[in-house]
């Protein structure tokens, strides 16, 4: 009876975490967008004055030396055309994608600034939509099959020490 309701009562905390999947997913790929327009408007930018300056990207980049400012921007620039450029590649194949593909392609979801902001304001709420519903059933079932497969674990020597 004890190891029934312990199950039980993992089935409903998985339930109740991965019903949020949806949502936070959603949330997430709302920032994503943004922070791919931002990044974009700064490259844009970098881009148009290397072009001006008769540069390509690289060769602007690389020119940016010579002082430890010089450097230091510089490294921060190639950083913020790589994430823009890794953050896009993401967008494009989450976008327009509801949320079961979203779970399938969880590991885009890899931009710890994104997930922190898209965390803060993010308020679980009780699903009521069919994904969500889903999700909480497939996370009901998998926190008891585990929190269960655990105590029978934890519980499999001492059945052998009360038999032997």
């Amino acid at each position: 009876m004890l190891l029934r309701t312990i199950a039980l009562a993992g089935g409903l905390a998985g339930a109740a975490a991965t019903s949020q999947s949806p949502e936070f997913s959603q949330q997430y790929l709302q920032r994503l967008g943004g922070a791919v327009d931002a990044l974009g408007e700064v490259v844009a930018d970098f881009d148009a004055s290397a072009t001006a300056s008769g540069l390509s990207r690289e060769q602007a980049l690389g020119q940016m030396q010579g002082t430890a400012f010089l450097q230091r921007r510089g490294a921060d620039m190639a950083r913020s055309i790589a994430r823009y450029e890794r953050l896009s590649r993401d967008l494009v194949v989450l976008e327009g994608q509801g949320p079961f593909m979203r779970a399938y392609n969880a590991a885009r979801f890899t931009d710890s600034e994104i997930a922190q902001a898209a965390w803060r304001a993010y308020q679980p709420a009780i699903p009521v939509s069919f994904a969500g519903l889903i999700f909480a059933g497939v996370g009901f079932v998998l926190g008891g099959l585990g929190l269960g497969l655990l105590i029978g674990v934890l519980r499999a020597p001492f059945r052998r020490w009360q038999t032997g």
